[in-house]
């Protein structure tokens, strides 16, 4: 008796691990930074939905991964060989089966907060499959744009959810369409460190295709999004200069190091300032909001 439950505690604990692997690479880049977005945006944020926000953006995210990751598995041997596919935790056929439950799951789930938050559930939905179905994802420029379409369905729905309204409010309408703005713009960023894997299986990319100004884009634009959003959000001249100086120094650092082990730090380092971007909304709703 205690040997079988132990046995299906095992299995179970392997099964949440490998659906963890599949989101992996995105909770700083998407589950953290939305997540504090959401708490910063919503007019009125509710302490008891702070996990139901965490939940609905995991559950879509998830969704995602799986539908990215069973595109081309071969590329994940090269790049990410923790991930489930290639280490043999499931097979193409089951993710694949479990990728299309988790749509109505994820519908149903929308819908229990309102017709904006299963709007933008549907519009993710949508987008993804034209992303990885479709090959959105082959070419830098319908990728950026995907991607940040994607981005800001997830902003929306995880704005609401956090909050106590059916919808978005001006304030929160205005984060969400500069952190598109801010993400179509340096979500290159994440490519500098998968250059060599993208190269191998001829993904076209902003990096694979002009190495030198997607370098020269970072140096230049993280430091002038800093400035703009500071002054978007009236932050005061001390803070504003601790970012700004910040985003100088995670934008000169494309610029500088090249190596594949420096752009992984450079891209974690510009997930950070991601991060703080996306606070920048509830300063203001703490300071200016009546």
């Amino acid at each position: 008796m205690l040997s079988q439950a132990s046995d299906s505690s095992r299995r179970i604990t392997g099964h949440i691990m490998t659906l963890f692997l599949f989101t992996k690479s995105d909770v700083l880049t998407t589950l953290l930074p939305i997540t504090l977005f959401a708490l910063a945006a919503a007019p009125h944020p509710h302490p008891n939905r702070i996990l139901d926000t965490i939940i609905w953006i995991w559950m879509h995210l998830l969704k995602f991964d799986i539908s990215n990751q069973i595109q081309d598995p071969e590329e994940d041997k090269m790049n990410k060989p923790d991930r489930p596919l290639p280490a043999g935790r499931i097979t193409i056929q089951n993710a694949a089966d479990l990728r299309w439950l988790l749509v109505p799951v994820c519908l149903i789930f929308s819908a229990m907060y309102g017709r904006q938050t299963l709007a933008s559930s549907v519009c993710f939905e949508a987008f993804s499959i034209w992303y990885n179905e479709f090959g959105g994802n082959k070419t830098g420029l319908s990728k950026n744009l995907l991607t940040a379409i994607g981005y800001t369905c997830l902003e929306v729905g995880a704005t609401i959810v956090a909050g106590s309204s059916p919808r978005i409010d001006s304030i929160s309408a205005r984060a969400v369409a500069f952190s598109c703005a801010v993400f179509a713009t340096t979500l290159h960023a994440q490519d500098f460190k998968d250059e060599e894997g993208d190269r191998f299986t001829g993904r076209r990319t902003l990096v694979t295709l002009f190495p030198g100004f997607a370098r020269m884009s970072m140096m230049i634009g993280v430091p002038l999004w800093s400035f703009c959003l500071s002054r978007l959000w009236n932050v005061d001249f001390v803070c504003s200069v601790v970012f700004i100086g910040y985003g100088m120094i995670v934008g000169g650092r494309f610029m500088v190091y090249r190596t594949a082990s420096a752009d992984k730090q450079s891209c974690k380092l510009y997930s950070l300032w991601f991060t703080v971007a996306h606070l920048l909304p509830g300063y203001w709703r703490f300071f200016y909001s009546a």
